[in-house]
């Protein structure tokens, strides 16, 4: 036999043993049998048809999608039926995947804040000794940051709203800052850790402030915001 062929044969075997276990144990029900053996054989294949993975991937995917939606259109982007619509499901199949909405925006925000980790992290590792941050601040005030926000750092889109948003999140809304913070503070200027400290608000809340001022004017005008911003700061420190 073709080693290829193994899984299809294990697959062929294991189904062939659950017929025959139905067969076998569901005779006392004769009136039903008929039924009964398509029911479940059907349940069976539809199980049997996703890899182990799937549920994993496709949990994943509904993550990414909805964080795209959020830092798009802000926390109320992220509408389960559209979400869900995205990722080829139906709405009932939102509560295999997440407790509640809340959970689904708190994963999201996670994303979102892997997203600009990554970005600005990849762009401090490739300066000069002693540049990082210099370098985080030029990839933080491109002018991509306002013509894709989808792809951009959640605070500079959703700061107000995540400060308006229910108690019950508030907890795991600064969790996610704080981790930002000290993922940021290792490239931040300052020799003691007080002084990064210092350094990262200066400098993000400048960066997010003057990306969300861009964003409200026309495309020919952002520049003079994100470049007067990037100057300033490329100089304080």
């Amino acid at each position: 036999m073709c080693l290829s062929a193994l899984p299809v044969f294990g697959t062929f075997y294991k189904m062939t043993c659950i017929i025959l276990w139905i067969r076998t144990f569901s005779r006392p029900v004769q009136a039903l049998s008929g039924v009964l053996h398509l029911g479940m054989i059907r349940s069976i294949l539809f199980v049997m048809r996703y890899r182990p993975e799937h549920k994993i991937e496709t949990h994943e995917k509904i993550v990414k999608d909805a964080s795209r939606r959020v830092r798009a259109e802000g926390l109320n982007g992220a509408a389960v039926a559209a979400v869900m619509r995205d990722a080829g499901l139906t709405h009932g199949g939102f509560y295999k995947h997440f407790a509640s909405k809340d959970e689904l925006l708190i994963e999201s925000l996670k994303e979102g804040f892997r997203d600009i980790v990554a970005s600005l992290v990849h762009a401090a590792e490739q300066s000069p000794p002693g540049e990082a941050w210099k370098a985080i601040v030029k990839a933080y005030l491109r002018p991509e940051m306002c013509e894709h926000p989808e792809r951009g750092c959640p605070l500079a889109t959703l700061a107000p709203e995540l400060a308006r948003a229910d108690k019950r999140m508030k907890p795991r809304i600064v969790a996610e800052l704080v981790n930002y913070r000290s993922q940021m503070l290792p490239f931040m200027p300052g020799r003691r850790t007080v002084d990064k400290e210092r350094a990262f608000f200066a400098i993000f809340s400048t960066m997010i402030g003057a990306v969300e001022i861009a964003r409200m004017l026309p495309a020919a005008a952002r520049e003079t915001v994100l470049g007067s911003a990037r100057d300033l700061l490329l100089r304080s420190f």
